[in-house]
This record gives structure tokens, C-alpha cells and sequence, in this order.
């Protein structure tokens, strides 16, 4: 309580002040005859570039039953190419002094690379030699399967609490694939052959699905020349790509599920089924996920853990990506606590939101913090790139958001926190999990698991 007490004090002694704008993006647009998006930002404060390759495919790609075949083609994306042997890309950007990686989510497929500004045409070439001539054979697919397994089983399946989403978004999705994780599922893994990883590749890593940026010093008509030389040639798709994926239907009421895990305390989640990003609607969503769900002055951290001591750890998120995804708090049970009354306590101060508007402190700060991490987050030529980029290909092309989301933050108010919460936060949107040890089974050992 005396904890409590304090951050009140605080809270009415400490003015906070609006966060100053940061300076707009001075960037180019240009599209490739073969349907490549290219996005140009010269900022010549140190000699070097940043070039990123965005292939619009992710884990909601993936049909049943094929689950991990992006995140997969992450790995295979490196593995050579007509031109480049297997690991050469990495081991070549390294010799120069740059850095180069990728990383893949339930949307896109990101590789990168940083380097000396000299070596741009380099990069530039290697990245059009592996989307062109990708070596996918059997041999290299079945060894980096077997990667992406190990992978999985280190991140994932022997970490504690390290399914708690996995298994919370294959229960609260029906048929949508944000149902299954990006890493995929072993079986799936296991099923697939080098025919469906080719059939992949010539889908969806071609030019008219891929963004390239580049951001650093560089000339931007020689590096149109350029991309142009090395990407030009390479052909459109043979055919339009036509992307099928079930819509998740509308929640008509509440549903509690419970699961059972080899997990040494229960956690208990609330979910609710919200918007996409670049809804108008997911703006205020990102204000009421701080307000709760943000750190340790959070809500929802500050009931159950300091307040109401029902939880050893609170938190929360909204997730809010391409399609309309979730917002959840998660609590993990203390010893003496139980899951119901732990799970009350969620959902009462999740409604409270609906009830109670938030002060004026509390969306001050929510905006400040925002602002803080929209500033830091463009510290970098590569941060720049990911906000010019993440608005180009989420946003349906409307780059201008990378600039625009700033001044729409800033422009919320607590009216607009109260609507969406209102629109969003209903019981019939409402799914309920709560997952205990296996030892609380029926039928299980009465010990908990040590």
C-alpha cells in the first residue's frame, strides 16, 4: 500500500509536459515496372546505409497444415543463391565492417543489411541475386529444418511459461491463422516437403510483393539507377497473387476455457478481440494498453501485484498488427492466491476503463511515453527505415503515417480512450484462459510439479 501512496503523490506533485514533434521524413517513392515498391531517404550525418528488403508474407500466410514456412524462408534466404554461396551473404557484409540479418512475424519477412555507404551497389546486387535465383534444395531445406526445429524447442517449447501465447492464440482464433505461432508447429515442420517450400518461394518472394528502402548516405538517382540494373530484370510473378484468408468471425459471447501445462504456477489471461493497426480505432487502443498493461505503473500491475498481492507478475499488450488481433493482460498466480479471484480482479479493472475516464495525468503520460519511444525509435538509420517501411506496407501504401501517427497520438483524448474501450472491451468480445499445472489435473499427482 505504502507503494501505492507514493506513486499518488507523484502523480499529483509532477507536471508533465507535451512532447515536442520530431522532424517529418524527406523521402522518395518509386515502383519497378515488375512491381517492386522502392523507398528512399537520404540522411548523409554518417557514411553509411541502411537497405532493407520487405516481402509482404508472414505466418497468417501459411495454409493449414503448412504452418512455419516464413519464418523457414528466413533461414533458407541464406543458404545461396546463383551467385552467392551458402552463408556468403552474412560472411561478406561482415568482412566489410556491416551488419545483416532478417526477422519474420505474422506479416512480413524482413531482411536487412548495414554497411559502409561504398558498398551499397553490393548489397544491392546480393539481395536481387537471392529474390531471383534462391538455391532451394532438398538437402539445404531438410538441414535448416531441422534449425528451425532446435529453434523452436530452445525458444519456445523448453522455456517456462514459454507457450502461454502459443497456446492463448490457438484457443481465443477460430479459423484466422494468427491461431498459429510464426515459428510453427513441429508436425507441420516434419509434413513439409522441398515441393510446397518451392511453391512458397515463387508465391510470395517476388518483386511485386517486396518493398525495398534504403536509408543513409547515398545519392538517391544513383541508387534508383542502381536498383533498376539489378532489380529490373528480374520477371513479375507468373501469376497475381491472390491471398485467402478466412476472416474470423464476429464474438457473440464470453468464453472460458482451461488448459492444463507443466508449469509450476497458473496464469490466468483476458483477452478481447480488437482492430487492426491503422484502424482509426487501434490509436486510442495503443493509450488504453499503456494505461493498463505498461510496465509497473500500469493499472493492472499496480492492483494485482502491489494492491490486491494476487500476482507475482502482470502484464499486458495490444497487438495490434495487419488484421484486427488482440489485446490480453496476463497475471501469474501467486501461491496463496486463486485463479478466480486473480481473474476478477482482471476483468474489474479492465471495465473500470469503461466506467471511469483516465485522468488527464495518466493519457499525458501515456502520449509522453509514446513519444519517447516514437523519438528513440528514429535514432538510427535503420529505425528510420522500419517506420518508412512499416507504414508503406501495412498501411496499404499510405507511407505518410510514418508522420502522421505522431500528431494523431497527441491528438487523443480521454473521450476517445472511453469510446474505444467501450467499443472493444464488451463480455460477449470477452475469452477468458486459465491455465494450471498438469499436477491440478484431473487424475494428476496432487504435488505441484517442483
Amino acid at each position: 500500500m505504502a507503494v501505492l501512496v507514493a506513486l499518488s503523490v507523484v502523480e499529483r506533485a509532477t507536471p508533465v509536459a507535451a512532447a515536442s514533434r520530431p522532424p517529418k521524413f524527406d523521402y522518395q517513392l518509386h515502383t519497378l515496372d515488375n512491381g517492386l515498391s522502392i523507398i528512399l531517404n537520404e540522411d548523409h550525418s554518417t557514411p553509411i546505409v541502411h537497405v532493407s528488403l520487405w516481402y509482404h508474407v508472414g505466418s497468417k500466410d501459411e495454409p493449414r497444415g503448412r504452418t512455419g514456412f516464413a519464418h523457414l524462408f528466413e533461414h533458407m534466404m541464406f543458404k545461396g543463391s546463383k551467385n552467392v554461396g551458402p552463408e556468403q551473404h552474412t560472411s561478406l557484409v561482415a568482412s566489410i565492417g556491416g551488419q545483416s540479418n532478417a526477422t519474420t512475424n505474422e506479416d512480413t519477412t524482413i531482411f536487412w543489411n548495414t554497411v559502409p555507404s561504398q558498398y551499397l551497389p553490393m548489397v544491392l546486387w546480393m539481395e536481387a541475386d537471392r529474390m531471383a535465383t534462391l538455391r532451394v534444395d532438398d538437402a539445404t531445406f531438410k538441414q535448416e529444418r531441422e534449425v528451425v526445429k532446435e529453434e523452436r524447442r530452445m525458444r519456445i517449447d523448453n522455456q517456462p511459461y514459454g507457450r502461454l501465447q502459443e497456446i492463448l492464440y490457438d484457443k481465443a482464433f477460430e479459423v484466422h491463422p494468427y491461431k498459429h505461432p510464426v515459428i510453427g508447429s513441429m508436425a507441420d515442420l516434419e509434413a513439409a516437403t522441398v515441393d510446397n517450400v518451392r511453391e512458397f518461394y515463387e508465391t510470395y518472394y517476388v518483386p511485386g510483393n517486396a518493398t525495398l528502402t534504403i536509408v543513409g548516405d547515398f545519392d538517391s538517382k544513383q541508387a534508383l539507377e542502381l536498383i533498376t540494373q539489378y532489380f529490373g530484370a528480374i520477371p513479375k510473378a507468373a501469376r497475381p497473387l491472390e491471398r485467402k484468408i478466412p476472416v474470423e468471425p464476429q464474438k457473440t459471447r464470453e468464453r472460458r476455457e482451461t488448459v492444463y501445462e507443466e508449469w509450476p504456477l497458473p496464469a490466468v489471461i483476458v483477452a478481447y478481440h480488437i482492430t487492426y493497426d491503422g484502424d482509426p480505432d487501434s490509436y486510442p487502443l495503443h493509450i488504453v494498453s499503456k494505461v493498463l498493461s505498461d510496465g509497473q505503473s500500469s493499472r493492472i500491475y499496480r492492483r494485482l501485484v502491489y494492491q490486491d498481492r494476487l500476482a507475482l507478475a502482470a502484464f499486458g499488450q495490444a497487438n495490434l498488427i495487419e488484421h484486427p488481433n488482440l489485446f490480453y493482460a496476463v497475471a501469474i498466480v501467486q501461491p496463496n492466491a486463486t485463479p478466480e479471484s486473480t481473474t476478477k480482479a482482471l476483468i474489474e479493472e479492465i471495465e473500470r476503463l469503461k466506467t471511469e475516464p483516465i485522468s488527464a495525468r495518466e493519457l499525458q503520460r501515456a502520449k509522453n511515453q509514446f513519444a519517447r519511444d516514437y523519438i528513440i525509435g528514429r535514432e538510427s538509420i535503420q529505425q528510420k527505415a522500419t517506420h518508412l517501411a512499416h507504414a508503406y506496407v501495412l498501411h496499404n501504401g499510405d507511407v505518410t503515417t510514418a508522420d502522421g501517427e505522431f500528431d494523431i497520438f497527441q491528438g487523443i483524448t480521454t473521450a476517445d480512450v472511453q469510446r474505444v474501450a467501450r467499443r472493444f472491451f464488451t463480455p460477449q468480445n470477452r475469452f477468458v484462459l486459465t491455465i494450471l499445472p498438469k499436477a491440478a489435473a484431473p487424475g494428476g499427482s496432487p504435488e505441484r510439479p517442483r
